[in-house]
């Protein structure tokens, strides 16, 4: 029998604002096509927990909204917030010295400055909030699920899903490297991209746009998933005559339990 892969801790922040039409929007983004994972696939903002983040965890002066979670759980949200920095330029934080939200012009001069060399591993997030007299707001995340890529898979993820709402005109834009296109995108719409074919959405990502369509405002969004009871889902994967098919926990909250699937991603 071959041997499981390990998971790798990764997470992903569902951007939200409200929308010109009584619809939420999401920030997405278009996955390169040479990247190895979720090429092509339209996708949130996020990425791996990696040692950069885990020594921000251990400088508490660099965050706020810390108490009470493990060091695990710090670490998923200051990789949540970095990965979103790297890959869109919105910044989830606050000036130390007053404690006010970065505003978008502060965040585009930060990101002018500093994104690209981040991106090519040429200076440590760490630095950049430190020389900037910045706090990442941990607190403006809220857990929307947890899944867990399925055994057998070459290359698995423990990644965990937050909500935020998007700081106030700050935009967003790909970074041209590891995303081509970016969007914001009702969750309807994005759904019905992925059945049209004109969207690549990986199973969980169409799982969680689903759900989410079903909130009309960013608050209701937000207040839902504080009241959520999470499961964590790692789908149990068989082949049939007609492609795949994955079996997740009924009490996840995904409107269902067994889902058939041409790919997984």
């Amino acid at each position: 029998m071959a041997e499981t892969s390990a998971s790798r801790p990764a997470s992903t922040i569902l951007l939200l604002r409200d929308g010109a039409q009584a619809e939420i929007e999401v920030f997405m983004m278009v996955r390169h096509h040479q990247i190895e994972f979720n090429s092509g696939a339209l996708v949130f903002p996020g990425g791996s927990v990696d040692a950069g983040d885990n020594e921000i965890v251990a400088r508490s002066d660099l965050y706020l909204g810390g108490d009470g979670l493990s060091e695990s759980d710090r670490g998923f949200r200051i990789a949540a917030i970095r990965e979103t920095f790297e890959e869109s330029g919105i910044l989830l934080a606050r000036s130390k010295a007053t404690g006010a939200p970065v505003d978008a012009r502060r965040a585009g001069e930060i990101a002018d400055a500093h994104r690209v060399a981040l991106n090519e591993h040429k200076i440590s997030f760490l630095n950049i909030l430190a020389d900037n007299g910045l706090q990442l707001a941990l607190d403006t995340l809220v857990p929307y699920a947890h899944w867990i890529t399925p055994e057998g898979m070459p290359k698995r993820f423990d990644t965990w899903f937050f909500l935020a709402a998007a700081p106030p005109d700050q935009l967003g834009a790909h970074d041209g490297r590891e995303s081509t296109d970016s969007i914001w995108v009702s969750p309807r719409e994005a759904v019905e991209g992925g059945e049209s074919g004109r969207f690549k959405l990986p199973f969980p990502t169409t799982r969680n746009l689903i759900r989410l369509a079903k909130q009309g405002s960013v608050n209701a969004a937000m207040e839902h998933a504080r009241g959520m009871s999470i499961v964590t889902v790692m789908p149990v994967m068989t082949k049939t005559e007609t492609g795949r098919q994955l079996r997740i926990p009924r009490e996840a909250g995904y409107d269902g339990e067994v889902f058939e699937v041409g790919a997984v991603g």
